[in-house]
């Protein structure tokens, strides 16, 4: 996460002020390099409700055009419409809670909100675990995580209703809520009765998705280049072969198109889990292959 944003300095500290859900080390007694947790006694989340959307500016912090977080640069979408994307989720909880999140609200682990590196805060969308169907709606209010692999950090009630609080990770579906349209039934939150909802128009990035039915499998893919030519796709394969731990059979070329051009995608998976994946991750990054997308399929 990244706490304490302001914008003057947002370039010169953010390096000193996040850390990944997930990713802290347990050894010291500084902040950060302290493990986060869940609460230390069970909570009762049953009264905990979804966010519910309104129409509201661009918060003045958290918001500039772009950031730097561990010698990469970020850039914040000018708006959140239309977005909509698959990955992992990870959560956080109570090393951050009462701390103050990159739109300057006070983070509140109990409260249905999240962190996302480059929506606009605050955004709210509609999560959905793609491996049992539950369906959440988050404000997004804070800038993370950090972590490879990761596309949102939600908080800790915001995991426990999706399910993922204890695996720590989930395989999930973000999509933008459109504050300005009226609620769908199906999408209704229980309490307070909510007047907005997720854009009734879907993106044409959103009709690319196959549909995921509940309990469906689903199994996760490293997409480690795209080129024009399928010999650099060849070149980048053989040198992914270094993975000792990885199969062969899992490195694929797929060929698609890309504006009337063909496109050579180097793919790795299906990958069993989060953690494995995570590993994978980790092996490319000691190649110099950085970032690969993650995919959910």
């Amino acid at each position: 996460m990244i706490f304490n944003r302001d914008l003057k300095i947002a370039a010169l500290t953010l390096p000193l002020l996040i850390s990944g859900c997930g990713s802290l080390s347990s050894s010291g007694s500084s902040f950060f390099t302290r493990q986060d947790s869940a609460p230390a006694q069970a909570v009762d989340i049953s009264h905990v409700t979804d966010a519910v959307p309104r129409v509201e500016p661009h918060s003045r912090y958290g918001n500039p055009e772009s950031y730097v977080v561990f010698g990469k640069r970020y850039y914040v979408k000018k708006s959140s419409l239309n977005h909509v994307e698959r990955g992992v989720a990870s959560w956080y909880g109570t090393k951050f809670h009462g701390r103050r999140t990159s739109s300057g609200e006070p983070y509140d682990m109990l409260a249905m909100t999240a962190a996302h590196k480059n929506l606009p805060l605050p955004t709210y969308a509609e999560v959905t675990n793609l491996e049992n169907g539950r369906k959440i709606i988050v404000k997004i209010n804070d800038r993370g995580p950090f972590k490879k692999g990761r596309i949102i950090d939600l908080s800790y009630a915001a995991a426990m209703k999706l399910g993922i609080a204890k695996a720590g990770t989930g395989l999930v579906e973000v999509r933008t809520i459109d504050p300005s349209e009226p609620l769908k039934p199906a999408q209704t939150p229980s309490l307070p009765p909510p007047t907005l909802t997720v854009a009734s128009k879907p993106p044409p990035q959103a009709d690319k998705l196959k549909r995921i039915a509940p309990g469906q499998t689903v199994g996760i893919y490293l997409q480690v280049g795209a080129f024009g030519d399928r010999i650099n796709a060849e070149n980048l394969r053989i040198r992914i072969r270094d993975i000792e731990t990885l199969p062969i059979a899992k490195i694929n070329i797929t060929q698609g198109a890309k504006e009337n051009a063909s496109i050579f995608r180097v793919r790795i998976g299906p990958i069993d889990n989060v953690p494995e994946a995570d590993q994978v991750i980790k092996r490319l990054a000691q190649l110099g292959i950085e970032d690969p997308h993650v995919i959910i399929d």
